[in-house]
């Protein structure tokens, strides 16, 4: 046995006791801290599989924000759920779900299991194809040309996302600040650090955005740093959370998917279908679709960790 097989033996087996540790769990902030190890889990099986873009993508945002955006709900839910006495789900129907689970895992393993050998792949013609889009990243080619319409439902669904957690603010809070003004400590060292790196960051930030072009990075990943460093000024109190009915932030969250869907439509008129490149100009429209898309996903990602709006709009 290789040293290399054990290493991705035990990564696996943790994978598998980790995720079982997440449902299983009673405490909702127990449940919440195993989902998370379970997603950097993931990210280092992505980086065994030789994917580093998907690894970067599950670290920042499956356990990042998702794991911050979880804990934010449950320190909102513990109190109200006490004050409820939520019942606690019947044993049948426990057992329902458990029964439904094995059954999926089940399918699932079972189409892996059965592929002929070979299994059926359209990998080389995708690949003899990817060079007329420009990219030398083939992740970012293939998000941006074969799965570009994946691309933009996702930004549009974080956007989504947003306008749900804004809908949640009562009706005399609507176009405030989100969360709760957070004030500056000169000593304290989350200060010194809100100082030290942003201006380091966002560097990172535009780094992975326009390194995706030809290695590991991409609008994603590139915008969940830009986030983090716009949140820990937040944070420490150097910056405010601008109020949700300004017109700036609202182009700003916009603007992404806006040009994106533009240039897909274009796409009808210019290369024969929705989302299609011209060769000669392929690679300047993905580049003119990232560039807003980065900055949309950052403003959205930031303010969907700020959470809803708990201030009345100034006057």
């Amino acid at each position: 046995m290789s040293l290399a097989f054990a290493l991705d033996a035990i990564l696996g087996l943790a994978v598998l006791a980790v995720a079982a540790w997440t449902i299983v769990a009673r405490d909702a902030f127990a449940a919440i801290v195993g989902f998370v190890a379970f997603g950097l889990l993931l990210a280092l099986v992505w980086v065994r599989l030789a994917a580093p873009d998907v690894a970067l993508t599950e670290a920042a945002i499956g356990s990042g924000v998702t794991g911050g955006l979880l804990v934010a709900a449950c320190s909102h839910l513990r109190g109200d759920a006490a004050a409820a006495g939520i019942e606690q789900p019947r044993a049948i129907l426990r057992l329902a779900a458990a029964v439904a689970c094995v059954v999926v895992t089940a399918g699932l393993a079972a189409i892996v299991l059965l592929l002929p050998d070979p299994a059926p792949t359209l990998a080389p013609q995708a690949a003899a194809q990817l060079a007329q889009t420009g990219l030398g990243n083939p992740v970012t080619a293939v998000l941006m040309a074969y799965r570009a319409i994946d691309t933009l439902l996702e930004v549009v669904v974080l956007l989504l996302a947003l306008v749900g957690i804004w809908s949640l603010a009562p009706d005399r809070f609507w176009g405030g600040r989100p969360g709760l003004r957070q004030h500056e400590d000169p000593n304290g060292m989350l200060v010194f650090l809100a100082r030290l790196l942003p201006p380091l960051g966002v560097l990172v930030g535009i780094h992975l955005f326009w390194v995706g072009a030809v290695a590991p990075g991409g609008e994603f990943q590139g915008a969940t740093v830009l986030a983090a460093m716009w949140l820990l000024a937040m944070m420490a109190g150097l910056v405010d959370a601008p109020p949700i009915d300004r017109r700036w932030l609202r182009l700003a969250l916009v603007a992404g998917p806006a040009v994106f869907l533009a240039i897909g439509l274009a796409g009808f008129a210019v290369a024969g279908a929705f989302l299609a490149y011209p060769p000669d100009h392929a690679k300047l429209l993905i580049v003119i679709i990232e560039t807003p898309v980065t900055l949309s996903i950052a403003a959205t990602l930031g303010l969907l960790v700020a959470g809803p709006p708990e201030r009345a709009p100034p006057g």
